[in-house]
């Protein structure tokens, strides 16, 4: 077995562990960790606890510190960096001519490297775009293309539903979704019904396709058509 804590990076995002070492964490506490992107500033969502040494990516980083007011400070710092990196690079995409679309722009915690995350239709030759962020930032630029979800989740938004998007609030990564769990559950097959902001079908026909899998829906909980949802305000 393996003591381990859980650390996110981003509210919504992926909770990736760490080994505590000799720190005493608990949740909420801030931490700086080596990643594979360099050293970052995460914070900690799963205190410490027991796992299988199996279930876990090995080698194990360890935890290096934790966090100070000072790092805090220096995270808002990059925070107002990666605005103004956001225009120069979006002034840059239009001079080139590029057919991308800019989402989001990341410092890495050391300043080590830009990541500039973008969408496309296809693929894009940003080459000389590199060469010119990397003579102004000095620093390393990594460019990113992301799918639609992962824009959602990026740029947030209102869901059909009323609430803020489940994929920028809570869910921690994607799970597949497939049309048969819109089936299952007799919702509307309708695309405009059942596709979040991004396109994609929405991540919620997974929270209860489990009680309609089997093939028969005797004894499962009646699917309540989505006009009827919103207009209760579901």
């Amino acid at each position: 077995m393996q003591t381990v804590v859980g650390v996110r990076f981003k509210p919504a995002g992926k909770v990736y562990y760490f080994d505590p070492g000799e720190l005493k964490l608990k949740p909420s506490d801030k931490v700086i960790v080596e990643t594979v992107r360099g050293v970052e500033f995460g914070e900690v969502v799963v205190g410490p606890r027991s796992v299988q040494e199996e279930s876990l990516v090995q080698p194990l980083k360890t935890v290096i510190r934790q966090g100070t007011k000072e790092d805090e400070q220096r995270v808002l710092e990059n925070q107002a960096k990666e605005k103004e990196a956001f225009k120069t690079c979006r002034d840059k995409i239009q001079e080139h001519g590029l057919p991308m679309k800019l989402i989001d722009v990341e410092y890495t915690f050391d300043n080590s490297k830009i990541i500039f995350y973008f969408t496309a239709e296809g693929r894009v030759d940003f080459r000389e775009l590199v060469k010119n962020l990397a003579a102004i930032f000095r620093t390393r630029i990594e460019l990113r293309q992301i799918g639609v979800r992962d824009e959602a989740k990026m740029v947030g938004g209102i869901g059909s539903c009323g609430r803020v998007l489940c994929c920028c609030s809570f869910l921690g990564d994607f799970e597949p979704v497939s049309i048969r769990m819109a089936k299952d559950q007799n919702l509307s097959l309708n695309p405009i019904k059942i596709s979040g902001i991004c396109g994609r079908l929405m991540c919620c026909l997974k929270y209860e396709s489990e009680s309609y899998e089997g093939g028969s829906n005797k004894g499962a909980p009646r699917a309540v058509p989505m006009e009827d949802e919103m207009e209760n305000g579901y």
